[in-house]
């Protein structure tokens, strides 16, 4: 089935500043962003944001979306593919040449392990390929090598051919070198602990360092098959505060300021050594609500809270620039995304709706959100809302990692937190936000529905058939109608869909915010 992927156009605006200029290393390119979500940079454990981005640009998968044109599905690691015609049994063939970054071929074997690997790790990103039917114990029976640079695998679920493949670009399908690997193995781990600040990788770049809560260093590889990067360096330093990141671009210090303010981006306005470059995003930013709550349970107060919310008003001020307003589950730019955005502030609605819900003096909650810029700005207006009806909130703030482990243990009331997709289909934000099989506490996988408590058995079959639909317009139907029934009367209050300025000076070229971080290539930035 043929993916649909609407980009909308990046805007490059003029900009400048005029404080002396500090220039960094002509070969290197250093961006400053917050990064203290990293928690590892295993391919088969990452599953926050920025770690992401990094292993994307260390690691080569089988499948990708190359940087410069990601409407087309091209091989990552593989030259070429079939697809037998039951839809089951699928084929690669490796690119011939390619090598690690300590020189060793890449081969079928390599691809075989690192595939199966994900299952046996069982960690987070493991469901990714569990939905396909493989598990622990028959996965190296479904995943095989069939020749020095062929491979094939079986999938026994029943799901649309596109789906997989589109798995296969998820940074989970990365290659890791399975010598290495085991080498620093301990404990039956397949080197995960070595694997977490270490890398064993055939991409774009080489590892250097990543220090928590300090830098990541990339060094180029020359070797890369779709040709060596443009910078011989790629430093990310973490830099929580946007001020410093201001700061730290008109000095020079820093090319790339990545999370500036739309106050702070004004301020560099009618300056020619920087450009502001505006890149669409796909990052759903949302109010997580925890329906274990004996308030939150009730779907009536879940509708209120939904009402208690100024979501016009935080993107026409704090957050304008940064973010739209969009109430589904879907990002704008994929297959089925719907436009229904039924809720607005109205104070009155939401009072009558606690009223019937049993509720008609209010009650307290607690709010856990990151202790930084925007969630910080946007916890604080949502407790001011939401006194607005009645509904006293406490902000928890925490860094980014802890906020993450509570929601991951169910132990929040409310929450802030952002979702990014996987791969670029439906099925990867549907199968997050409506399905939940298993309520238990340890069940085999804990999708976003899981961590609000939230049992939906009927839904979470009409996602599983969604998933299954061969007809590209029944599908499309499909996912709107989840959509809507996930927006209202889920345990999520959905606000916005990410838009990314981002500050770069003048003289660097070539960078690209992806519209997911699987996409975020730093390849092809260059300076001049």
């Amino acid at each position: 089935m043929k993916r649909r992927l609407l980009l909308a156009a990046a805007m490059v605006l003029p900009m400048a500043v005029s404080a002396a200029y500090a220039a960094t290393p002509a070969d290197t390119v250093v961006m400053a962003k917050q990064i203290d979500d990293i928690i590892t940079l295993d391919p088969g454990e990452d599953y926050e944001l920025t770690g992401v981005e990094i292993a994307t640009n260390v690691y080569d998968r089988l499948l990708r979306y190359e940087a410069d044109d990601v409407s087309k599905l091209i091989g990552g690691a593989a030259e070429s593919w079939t697809i037998s015609p039951d839809g089951k049994v699928f084929t690669f063939k490796l690119r011939a040449g390619m090598e690690f970054h300590d020189g060793a071929p890449v081969t079928a074997e390599d691809v075989v392990f690192s595939l199966q690997r994900v299952i046996l790790l069982d960690k987070t990103p493991a469901f990714l390929f569990t939905q396909l039917g493989w598990t622990k114990d028959n996965v190296k029976d479904l995943v095989k090598v069939t020749g020095p640079d062929s491979l094939q695998f079986t999938v026994t679920a029943d799901l649309a051919p596109s789906l997989v493949l589109n798995l296969m670009t998820s940074i989970t399908a990365s290659v890791v070198e399975k010598k290495v690997a085991l080498e620093h193995e301990e404990k039956g781990d397949l080197g995960n602990g070595w694997l977490k600040s270490h890398s064993a990788a055939s991409g774009a770049y080489k590892l250097v360092a990543w220090k928590p809560n300090e830098s990541v260093v990339l060094e180029a590889n020359p070797k890369f098959h779709f040709g060596a990067p443009l910078n011989k360096r790629f430093i990310v330093r973490h830099v929580p505060e946007t001020s410093a990141q201001l700061l730290l671009l008109q000095k020079g210090d820093v090319d790339i300021a990545h999370d500036l303010s739309p106050d702070q981006l004004a301020t560099l306005a009618g300056n020619k050594d920087v450009k502001v470059e505006v890149f669409p995003g796909s990052d759903s930013w949302y109010m997580a609500m925890n329906t274990a709550e004996e308030h939150i349970k009730n779907p009536k107060v879940r509708q209120a809270l939904k009402y208690l919310i100024d979501y016009q008003g935080m993107t026409d001020s704090f957050l304008k620039g940064r973010f739209i307003v969009h109430q589904t589950f879907l990002p704008q730019g994929f297959l089925g995304a719907l436009n229904y955005d039924p809720y607005k502030l109205d104070v009155a609605k939401a009072k009558a709706l606690l009223a019937e819900a049993g509720y008609p003096n209010g009650f307290s909650l607690t709010l856990d959100s990151p202790n930084s810029s925007p969630f910080t700005e946007i916890a604080q207006s949502i407790q001011q809302t939401l006194g607005q009806g009645g509904v006293k909130v406490s902000i928890q703030p925490a860094e980014l990692k802890a906020v993450l482990g509570t929601f991951r243990s169910r132990k929040h009331q409310l929450l802030l937190v952002n979702w990014g997709p996987d791969y670029f289909d439906p099925h990867t934000n549907a199968d997050a936000f409506a399905r939940n099989t298993d309520n238990a506490d340890k069940p085999a996988s804990k999708p976003l529905a899981w961590r609000n408590s939230w049992y939906i058995p009927e839904i979470s079959k009409e996602t599983a058939d969604a998933a299954k639909e061969l007809d590209t317009a029944k599908r499309v139907g499909m996912y709107e109608d989840l959509q809507r029934k996930v927006t209202d009367d889920g345990p999520f209050a959905l606000m916005f869909q990410s838009a990314q300025p981002i500050a770069v000076r003048a003289n660097v070229t070539g960078f690209k915010a992806g519209l997911t971080e699987d996409i975020t290539f730093f390849r092809l930035t260059a300076k001049h």
